[in-house]
């Protein structure tokens, strides 16, 4: 049994101590529904009796007398029943009976008693005897409410959570990062530092506040910059598009449940509904139906005059709209085209997680076209402007290739040849071995390289991707003229490095933990004047630092200097600057460092403002915190 198989049996036979200990420790009477081990621990769902309730106050009895049942070192023993048998054993037990009533006719029906007085159906395996146990370190961290089998209209269950590893200092370990994992969190930071917000008008759409649409600006400006670089020309176009871009693009087939509707005059106001029930049933007649039909897999009306609308939750159709508005010759490309609008993609409730997880967001998107001589050349321009940003925050990433999908557009030859350019790709810049295959999670339009990012917990996310798409140039139309004269398709190029920013900064909020490298910082300098008559050169000293491009923000009230200076402390300003008599004397600045452990005395002004742009333009990690000679 390798590790790993052993940290299953571990962890699921836990789940049955835990179930045996609820049950000793609150009756009977428990109705105990399921309990399989999960990746960091395990759990178990519960009906207590009436007037029962486990809170935080109850886990440490939970976890003694789930160290008590193990001390016992009681035999666990498998056994084979028939139907009737195990109804029989579960007939107290509505969860289970109802568990055995849906198994399969042939199905090899087990249960495994720990000791003589605890019996649960399953397949198992598990431990021999408790005292594989004894060892055991695990915690109880948290209880939840919970619906059997997931359904908000059948019983509310409680869910009882543990962490569980094979040593002591596992456990403390994982405990460790959990915490840290917590104190990290981008939601919590994210209302500390008046970035963001949620409200339940716009589900899983953030509303950006002043200081975290500051942040927002400086990532969007840093890319234009590199983007300015490297040849790439910015677009924007329309938020939505009439139904028939979508069924050129092949989205409307592929991607229909994950994009908002936006009904037209043609009669069709609930057009959300209608449109997915056409999608999941396409040979329906109904009434409410027959004014549809079938169309190259998708669901589209049948009249002309079609007035259906989508908000975009891809840029990549308009780009094609964008190239094929004139003709285009060979000199031309590659073409280039990066946009940042806005994008639209609906999700299911329970999926949405703050900033990783939305319905609106925007991507550093590109969509260049380019000759298939060019293809393994503009790669590699894109890889290298990944290792440029992701390095200026200081993150590491790895390499995947994406392979062909199950509903995959065009030509199998076209894929295949796509994917072979890919890994040629691939094999030079990493090495063969240097990077995963990432079988059946292509875009149903070509396959892609996908760079996942590791974060400060050690947590991998997916944010950069170069996918080439042989199919939208075709579906589109799109030509260029040879060099030869002929007329040839391009093939484009989708690219993004940051991905959703949305995404993006909820991972650096998290690996900065809210104290962000001074060009990020949504505010890069607090000014504090000490009394009212330093307002005048506090004003002065702001003006200069606007000017040369640093985010300020100055509080002139007639407070407690340390009350000012406490402000701008709590939302991690960089620098502090405190000015007085001597400061507007001398025209210097004394700098509070953020974290408060430092202070730099009479700066002089023009010193310090070189020190800010040094940082602006060479997108430090680090605060300068001595004085330059």
């Amino acid at each position: 049994m390798s590790n790993e198989e052993y940290l299953q049996v571990y962890r699921h036979s836990l789940c049955h101590i835990l179930a045996k200990a609820v049950i000793e420790l609150y009756g009977k009477d428990v109705q105990y529904a399921i309990g399989p081990q999960i990746e960091d621990g395990g759990y178990y769902d519960f009906v207590l009796p009436e007037g029962k309730n486990i809170s935080e106050k109850d886990f440490t009895a939970i976890e003694n007398k789930m160290h008590e049942i193990i001390r016992r070192r009681e035999n666990w023993t498998r056994k084979e029943v028939t139907r009737a048998k195990a109804l029989e054993i579960f007939k107290d037990q509505k969860f289970k009976t109802e568990l055995i009533n849906d198994l399969p006719e042939d199905e090899v029906i087990t249960v495994y008693y720990t000791g003589d007085d605890f019996v649960d159906l399953c397949r198992g395996p598990h431990v021999e005897n408790s005292q594989e146990l004894m060892s055991a370190a695990f915690k109880i961290h948290s209880a939840s409410m919970a619906y059997w089998r997931g359904d908000e209209h059948r019983d509310k269950m409680q869910r009882v959570y543990f962490y569980a590893y094979p040593t002591k200092d596992e456990l403390k370990e994982h405990i460790h990062m959990i915490e840290e994992a917590r104190e990290r969190d981008h939601k919590k930071i994210g209302a500390q530092l008046e970035l963001f917000m949620f409200d339940e008008t716009a589900p899983g759409m953030p509303y950006w506040l002043p200081r975290g649409w500051q942040m927002y600006q400086a990532l969007l400006k840093y890319s234009r910059e590199v983007q300015r670089r490297h040849g790439y020309t910015e677009i924007s176009a329309p938020l939505i598009n009439n139904k028939k871009l979508w069924l050129i693009s092949g989205h409307w087939a592929h991607y229909l449940n994950n994009m908002f509707i936006v009904p037209g005059v043609d009669g069709y106001t609930s057009a959300d509904t209608d449109l997915e029930k056409l999608y999941e049933h396409p040979d329906d007649t109904s009434s409410e139906l027959k004014n549809t039909k079938l169309l190259k897999g998708s669901p589209v009306y049948s009249r002309d005059n079609i007035d259906t609308m989508a908000a975009k939750p891809m840029n990549c159709p308009n780009a094609m709209m964008m190239y094929k508005r004139k003709n285009r010759s060979y000199k031309e490309l590659p073409i280039r085209y990066s946009e940042y609008d806005v994008l639209h993609r609906k999700e299911k409730s329970g999926q949405m997680n703050g900033l990783f997880r939305v319905q609106e967001f925007r991507q550093d998107d590109d969509h260049t076209f380019v000759m298939e001589s060019q293809i393994k050349d503009e790669i590699a321009d894109i890889i290298s402007i990944a290792d440029e940003i992701y390095k200026t925050f200081g993150v590491t990433y790895r390499a995947e290739l994406s392979t062909r999908p199950d509903d995959y557009m065009g030509d199998i030859e076209v894929w295949n040849r796509a994917e072979a350019d890919l890994k040629e790709i691939l094999d030079e810049k990493y090495g063969k071995g240097g990077y995963e295959i990432n079988e059946g999670d292509g875009a149903f339009y070509g396959p892609k390289i996908d760079l996942q990012i590791k974060d400060a917990l050690g947590r991998e996310w997916q944010c950069g991707t170069v996918q080439l798409d042989f199919q939208l140039p075709h579906n589109f139309g799109l030509t260029y003229t040879a060099q030869d004269g002929t007329e040839r398709m391009p093939v484009v190029l989708h690219r993004a490095i940051y991905g959703s920013l949305e995404r993006f900064i909820g991972i650096i909020i998290e690996n900065f933990k809210g104290s962000f490298p001074f060009w990020l910082s949504p505010y890069q300098v607090g000014i504090v004047p000490i009394r009212p008559e330093h307002n005048e050169y506090a004003k002065k000293v702001e003006d200069i630092l606007v000017k040369a491009g640093v985010r300020v923000e100055a509080d002139y009230a007639d407070r407690n200097m340390k009350t000012k200076i406490k402000t701008f402390k709590n939302y991690r300003d960089p620098y502090i600057l405190v000015l007085g008599d001597r400061e507007a004397a001398e025209n210097t600045v004394s700098i509070n460092l953020r974290g408060g452990s430092r202070q730099l005395q009479n700066v002089p002004l023009d010193t310090f403002v070189r020190m800010c742009q040094k940082m602006n333009e060479e997108h430090s990690l680090e605060l300068i915190d001595e004085i330059p000679e």
